[in-house]
């Protein structure tokens, strides 16, 4: 009856594994196959689900054709091939979201016209502080889009990215490694380690170091990462899943240059740092801890426990164009010390049943989580002793007149400044707890429904250690988050699906800010999403899926004339993705997606007329990998991004932009591979994203990156 045991056609996970993938990566299918041996039922087959064995992001063992909501996957196969190094590369190829700057400290990802900095997630647990995550230890990035509470919680608000991590595979003795340098003079090595203990016990280990470089003035900064795993298999149906990961980031902050009096940004100042070379810096030390308990309690009945711990440390300090006048050319800038310590506990429990009511069948997930949050935060302003204040005046030269906190202003000046001006001290405690219930209900051969609720006690206490103004404020909202879906298989290659959902943020942010002035009294922010949509498995290996959506949101967004502080903006977006994936032959590999996304911010008199920001109208990606024989093959892609407006206001745009790559790569042996990737082939001064105003990023130009990879 259960369906979702049979294999169906092939879907999109199985489609990103057939990729002509580098030795020493291409083994992923074998090690989740390896991994799911020790509990029944949780065999996971590359291409028909998300890793169900892995705390994948819907939880149930779902085939990808018969989920109602728009998703991507990206296997670390593809990951390599395209010559990924962040996040952001992944989002450039994916459509319906779009990268925002985050500050150049973060990832800032805009799911359908919704930005988030929190939304992220690690082998299903909350990882929501802000930073930018490495890609070196992942079996696949899942994203998801649209409002996802039910199994979220707060936030999800346009769509979640979560990261599912290499685990230890019993049974193997393996080494795969890759080392790579770019015509930046960046490089990067890793190590993938697997050690067969016993027949019960296994060890990974996965480490790399960055060296960071590009094509910006000042820019260097370096990465280190470990993370080793252990998987214990206490029984044929009890598994433990332990993995500890350090991360140390270092790295310089490039927020960008000023658009000009066309609202465009300048492009003569594409070789300029805004900001001071001795004092733009980001550090970051976090320790994860993640642990999870898999029991098979019969052939229909599965349960999983999970805890995790985070303790993130991070320093942010940077120096930032606020102002631009291009009579006279004098750039106002700005700056800020801020420092982080987060403290994330997290339990949660879940239980996944099958069973039958008549002739109709059930698959449902039940589920409690609690979280316990600690969040130190200080932010200090400049006060420069040219201008008295926080903004200090310059002439646009190249470099600025500026270094290590000092300089010569606009009006021939000495200055100089010191980060004396108390912005923010705050502590903060974040108590949630929830309990959630999805049932997939099987009607009939060709009708599933899904129906579920979420409810979530978000409890916040903050501190205001300010010593002028030392209070504390609390909240405690109590939100019901529905979803439900319907999937309609006309056949077992095909299925149509609409869905409903709903999602809230609390008015704390995704960062736990103060609750300041009236603030504590309103309510949180909500969101809804109607999609529907098409998953259409064309031939085995190759699918295609489309959908339409409807997102009404209230969200924060920065300020237009105060980049460090946010407005709450009202906005409806509505849009059209479709995605083709696969193998079109055996050697003939295609990825593509487009995207079109309108919107219109409102008010409570209604429409306004102005497009929300960072909304590109279209989006359009395609990357093509032909294996020309055995040994060689290429690579083509290109990505396109339509205009998008920086500000609320919609006084600043992002010119369109289209960029081109393309790769080579050689298997030397068995074991060894070399690969070329070359980004923006010709060479196009664009700019991918922005933060505010005038701070627009400036795109890489012409690159490429030489690696070497293998295993044995």
């Amino acid at each position: 009856m259960f369906k979702r045991k049979v294999l169906s056609g092939a879907c999109l996970l199985a489609i990103a594994a057939t990729v002509s993938t580098p030795v020493g990566f291409a083994d992923s299918a074998q090690n989740v196959a390896t991994d799911a041996t020790a509990v029944q039922e949780t065999v996971v087959v590359v291409g028909q689900y998300l890793y169900a064995d892995q705390v994948n992001a819907l939880k149930t063992p779902t085939p990808i054709i018969d989920v109602p909501q728009s998703l991507s996957i990206v296997t670390a196969d593809q990951i390599t091939q395209q010559g990924f190094t962040s996040i952001g590369d992944i989002i450039n190829y994916t459509p319906g979201v779009s990268m925002s700057q985050g500050e150049g400290h973060r990832d800032a990802v805009v799911f359908r016209g919704v930005r988030s900095t929190a939304d992220f997630f690690i082998d299903g647990v909350r990882d929501d502080v802000q930073y930018y995550r490495p890609l070196y230890n992942l079996e696949q990035v899942e994203i998801l889009r649209g409002p996802n509470a039910l199994l979220f919680g707060r936030g999800g608000t346009g769509g979640i990215l979560n990261r599912v991590t290499k685990k230890a595979a019993i049974g193997e003795q393996f080494t795969g490694y890759q080392a790579g340098i770019d015509t930046f003079g960046a490089y990067d090595l890793q190590v993938d380690s697997n050690f067969d203990v016993n027949d019960q016990t296994a060890v990974r280990v996965n480490a790399m170091y960055e060296s960071l470089d590009n094509h910006r003035d000042f820019y260097d900064g370096e990465r280190f990462g470990i993370n080793p795993t252990a998987k214990i298999a206490f029984s044929p149906t009890t598994v433990l899943d332990l993995s500890y990961e350090y991360v140390d980031h270092e790295r310089f902050i490039d927020r960008g240059i000023p658009t000009g009096a066309d609202g465009e940004p300048v492009e003569e100042f594409e070789d300029i740092v805004f900001g001071d070379p001795e004092r733009n810096i980001n550090r970051l030390e976090a320790h994860l801890l993640r642990a999870m308990l898999q029991h098979q309690f019969s052939d229909n009945l599965k349960g999983r426990f999970s805890a995790f711990y985070g303790d993130y440390d991070k320093f942010y300090q940077n120096f930032y164009a606020s102002s631009f006048d291009p009579a006279t050319n004098i750039v106002g800038i700005d700056g800020y010390v801020d420092t982080t310590q987060r403290q994330n506990f997290n339990l949660s429990a879940d239980l996944i049943g099958e069973f039958e009511t008549g002739r109709i069948g059930h698959t449902i997930v039940a589920g409690v989580e609690y979280i316990d949050t600690t969040n130190d935060n200080d932010r200090f302003n400049p006060v420069w002793t040219g201008s008295n204040d926080d903004v200090e005046f310059f002439d646009v030269t190249e470099p600025l007149n500026l270094s290590n906190g000092a300089g010569i202003n606009a009006n021939g000046e000495a200055t100089s400044m010191t980060f004396s001006d108390l912005n923010d001290d705050t502590a903060a405690t974040v108590e949630v707890f929830s309990a959630y219930v999805q049932d997939e209900i099987e009607v009939s051969e060709h009708l599933d429904l899904i129906v579920g609720l979420r409810f979530d006690s978000f409890d916040i206490e903050v501190d205001n250690l300010d010593p002028s103004n030392l209070e504390t404020r609390s909240r405690l909202d109590e939100e019901v988050s529905p979803r439900l879906g319907l999937v309609y298989k006309p056949q077992e290659n095909i299925s149509l699906y609409a869905s409903y959902s709903e999602s809230f943020l609390p008015r704390s942010g995704e960062q736990f800010a103060n609750i300041n002035g009236d603030a504590d009294a309103l309510e949180p922010d909500e969101f809804t999403n109607l999609e529907a949509g098409l998953k259409w498995d064309l031939q085995p290996g190759l699918s295609l899926t489309a959908a339409v959506f409807e997102i009404e949101q209230s969200s924060p967004q920065v300020a237009d004339d105060d980049p460090e502080t946010l407005d709450v903006i009202d906005s409806e977006t509505t849009g059209f993705e479709i995605q083709l994936q696969g193998q079109v032959t055996d050697r003939w590999f295609v990825s593509t997606g487009y995207s079109y996304l309108d919107g219109e911010q409102v008010d409570r008199s209604g429409p306004t007329g102005l497009r929300p920001r960072e909304l590109p109208e279209n989006m359009f990606s395609l990357w093509n990998t032909y294996q020309v024989t055995d040994q060689f093959g290429l690579g083509l892609g290109v990505t396109y991004q339509d205009e998008s407006f920086i500000n609320n206001a919609n006084t600043a745009v992002l010119p369109s932009y289209t960029r081109v790559d393309a790769a080579a790569f050689y298997d030397v042996s068995d074991r060894v591979r070399l690969q070329l990737n070359v980004e923006n082939v010709t060479d196009e001064l664009y700019f991918p994203d922005a933060h505010s105003t005038h701070q627009a990023t400036v795109g890489a130009p012409l690159n490429a990156r030489l690696t070497v990879s293998g295993r044995f």
